[in-house]
């Protein structure tokens, strides 16, 4: 889907898929560039009702009027999201004290040429300029505090026995904690959000190989197809939008 957006275009495509091994995609994507808002969400597999969770964060964001100012998308998109948040914790609540209902979620906004991105969790969002990949979010996990601590190397987060442990989640705790980061864009940026399953089955180098590419459907396709094909073990998904001039 295409949208302009101060004087630059956006291209997306977004794919989700159950992996090659688990039978439910607890995932979830949104894809509305006439606003400039796209998210991924993925559920907990760990905790009940993954796919509850994050069916609901999507369907809070797919809610999202149109806004009159950047302040204002900002907060609409801060408020459906506390409210998904306190939602998720009362029905867990109704089935047992023990009971959660998590998932991850990272959103990217779009407004006069530059790129907000809000996350709780691992999946992530990553900026591809003039074939270099960087890493927008940081992940909210165990293996992350250990390497923002200096006790093991970001080489070895993906292989710690404890990598899928996640510090930050909706749903998780009475106050919803989102980190925010922005950066202005330019002509030939691309943009990608992905839950952890893509991550897991692909390397950076490898993936900022596929994204050097063009249209932003092949692209997604390629992505999805480069994962499948590594025998991925979880729920996979991408959104990807490229700019313009």
């Amino acid at each position: 889907m295409t949208a302009i957006n101060h004087k630059l275009r956006y291209r997306s495509a977004v794919r989700t898929h159950a992996g090659a091994v688990r039978q439910r995609n607890e995932d979830a994507v949104l894809e509305r560039p006439e606003i400039g808002l796209w998210a991924v969400a993925d559920g907990a597999g760990g905790h009940q009702c993954g796919d509850y969770a994050s069916e609901s964060i999507i369907t809070a964001l797919g809610k999202v009027s149109p806004p009159a100012s950047t302040v204002q998308l900002i907060d609409d998109v801060r408020t459906r999201l506390s409210g998904v948040n306190q939602e998720l914790r009362e029905k867990a609540a109704d089935i047992g004290p023990r009971a959660m209902i998590c998932s991850t979620v990272v959103v990217l906004l779009i407004v006069e040429g530059r790129s907000c991105c809000l996350w709780a969790g691992d999946s992530r969002c990553y900026l591809l300029r003039a074939g270099a990949l960087r890493q927008v979010s940081r992940d909210h996990s165990y293996v992350q505090n250990l390497v923002d601590r200096g006790e093991i190397r970001a080489e070895a987060a993906a292989d710690h026995p404890l990598a899928h442990v996640v510090t930050n989640l909706l749903g998780a705790a009475d106050r919803l904690l989102l980190e925010e980061r922005w950066n202005p864009l330019a002509s030939g940026d691309i943009l990608l959000l992905c839950s952890d399953g893509l991550c897991r089955a692909l390397a950076d180098r490898e993936i900022a190989a596929i994204l050097d590419d063009d249209p932003v459907e092949r692209v997604a396709d390629r992505l999805m197809e480069s994962a499948l094909s590594r025998g991925a073990r979880d729920n996979v998904s991408v959104v990807v939008v490229a700019c313009q001039a």
